[in-house]
């Protein structure tokens, strides 16, 4: 009983730390997510809040977003009287691109990447995995720290914070893993013309 009652604790402790790992994996895939890679993708106007009657509201929530062409973004707003706000968002935003209004549409045109840009891009995308790698292993630090306490109070027995310190490694090194598979992809998209 005692044993499964520690078993059961154990398990707590560390799905707390696995936790925050998950949202550090999911922050980076919205990051990633908004990154253009050439082709028109309505992710990347995830960032962008335009002013709906004074409250700032997300693009989407305005507006139809649709991909008519591999390179075009058409946002259609449901309230004509938006397009102004939705285009002044659109210039204020850094997606990079000059919106078109044709008066009851506005057209975002991606333009075809340079060799340059895609290699930036690249290393973009490296950069903002590193700082997620970073942060996994801060969370595995703060883990093992917090697993050590625990087990100077008295709260786990010193097998208990080896399995503790083992299962954070192992979680560590799964959640690094996906992060590299998921920077694999994103740059193969954007190095892919």
């Amino acid at each position: 009983m005692l044993k499964e009652r520690q078993g059961v604790l154990m398990d707590e402790r560390l799905a707390q730390f696995e936790d925050k790992m998950q949202k550090t994996l999911e922050n980076l895939d919205r990051e990633l997510s908004t990154i253009r890679a050439g082709r028109a993708n309505p992710r990347v106007l995830d960032r962008v809040y335009v002013d709906y009657y004074g409250t700032s509201t997300p693009i989407n929530q305005v507006g139809n977003i649709s991909v008519p062409e591999a390179r075009t973004l058409l946002i259609a707003p449901w309230e004509p009287s938006m397009l102004k706000n939705i285009e002044k968002a659109l210039l204020a935003s850094d997606v990079g691109i000059t919106p078109t209004n044709d008066g009851q549409n506005i057209r975002l045109n991606f333009p075809e990447l340079t060799e340059e840009r895609r290699r930036e891009l690249a290393k973009d995308v490296k950069k903002k995995a590193e700082n997620s790698k970073v942060a996994i292993r801060n969370i595995r630090r703060d883990a093992n720290d917090s697993f050590k306490k625990a087990e100077k109070a008295k709260e786990i027995t010193e097998d208990e914070l080896k399995d503790l310190n083992d299962a954070i490694q192992k979680s560590t090194d799964s959640f690094i893993d996906k992060i590299d598979k998921a920077v694999d992809v994103k740059t193969t998209e954007i190095m892919t013309v």
